[in-house]
């Protein structure tokens, strides 16, 4: 529902735990790795217990 009302969709949101998996492993300080990992981790997971996105033209 959040994803909705900010006009992000799943692909979107996939794209931005991409983004913060690759600045974990760029980063220099392992703390900072380390939350980046979780909470990406932890976006990926809430974003599986999503239904799949509807397929345009699918009847």
């Amino acid at each position: 529902m959040a994803l909705h009302l900010i006009g992000l969709g799943h692909g979107d949101v996939a794209e931005v735990v991409e983004c913060l998996l690759r600045a974990a492993d760029q980063s220099g300080n392992p703390d900072l790795a380390a939350y980046r990992r979780g909470l990406a981790h932890a976006i990926g997971d809430a974003l599986d217990t999503l239904p799949a996105p509807a397929q345009e033209g699918a009847e």
